[in-house]
């Protein structure tokens, strides 16, 4: 068949479409006015001889054709960005782009002071965007492209479109007052049980990594909040009976900060916390954000 009569950039707008299933917002990607897609949506029809997206409750739903189409349509849209990526590729670094980084306050704090400067000086047109991962793997937002990075050391099961490399990994310890009373001999674990706790959940579940430790001893402890920060309990701990269980180096800075807290070993065997840093196939050649990631593992590594 000749493609002379073929408008490849048809292509672009299918995925668009099967990847939104809205008309608004596969506009919105592409830049286009509602009529100009709806124009582009009917060449499509035509050219496939199908509907291929059909109005539904919440937006379009794609037709069985389009479904047989969407596997062939993104390998051919991926090769072909990659193709013009490969050909401009010299200039990646001084092209505007904006990276969006779903990741935690903790790692906010942890990287972000020495990653930023180095991105600005070899990066100076590219903006960094960050969203809380709010515990969960942002699947969707890497598998539609608006994240381009994810890091978190919660992730598990990961589907096989997806690759991950690990950053850094740190043992978890115990933040308390200085003059916390239950702490005069140390911390044992009779002593970390007669205290209350603290801790980070971003998604609200109060029993994590230590409780599931304890339980298995035999024990339980008593929380008495839950925070959606990994910064802000260590604040909460000055001057009273709490502890939080929290990795080193968050403990390490809030001691730091604050003459008042100490550090001291977890009174239980728990494995270090692996970060891991995650990203999906469609951006795994891409040479803007390969550079991205080793700049993230580099900065990480040097932590560590």
């Amino acid at each position: 068949m000749n493609i002379a009569n073929k408008d490849l950039n048809l292509l672009l707008v299918f995925q668009m479409l099967y990847q939104e299933r809205n008309a608004s917002l596969a506009a919105e990607r592409m830049a286009l006015s509602q009529p100009a897609l709806s124009h582009k949506l009917n060449k499509l029809r035509h050219q496939f001889g199908d509907p291929l997206f059909v109005r539904a409750p919440r937006g379009l739903t794609p037709t069985p054709r389009a479904h047989e189409l969407a596997p062939q349509v993104q390998h051919l849209v991926e090769q072909l960005e990659l193709f013009y990526e490969r050909c401009d590729g010299a200039d990646m670094l001084t092209r505007p782009a904006r990276l969006h980084l779903y990741s935690t306050d903790y790692l906010e704090q942890t990287l972000l002071p020495r990653l930023l400067p180095i991105l600005r000086s070899q990066a100076p047109n590219l903006v960094l965007v960050t969203h809380n991962t709010r515990g969960q793997l942002p699947r969707e937002a890497l598998e539609k492209g608006t994240c381009d990075l994810a890091i978190a050391g919660f992730f598990t099961d990961l589907p096989d479109t997806f690759h991950q490399q690990r950053l850094l990994g740190e043992e978890l310890v115990v933040l308390a007052a200085r003059s916390n009373p239950h702490l005069t001999d140390g911390l044992d674990l009779e002593a970390f049980l007669a205290c209350e706790h603290v801790l980070t959940t971003l998604t609200g579940d109060l029993d994590g990594l230590v409780d599931r430790a304890l339980r298995a001893q035999g024990h339980r402890r008593r929380v008495i909040a839950g925070l959606s920060s990994f910064l802000a309990p260590a604040r909460l701990v000055s001057g009273t009976d709490l502890l939080l269980t929290c990795l080193r180096s968050l403990a390490e800075d809030a001691a730091a900060r604050d003459p008042e807290l100490a550090v001291y070993p977890l009174p239980l065997a728990l494995p270090r916390v692996e970060l891991m840093q995650i990203w999906h196939e469609r951006t795994h050649a891409d040479p803007l954000r390969r550079w991205f990631r080793q700049k993230v593992w580099e900065v990480a590594n040097h932590v560590e």
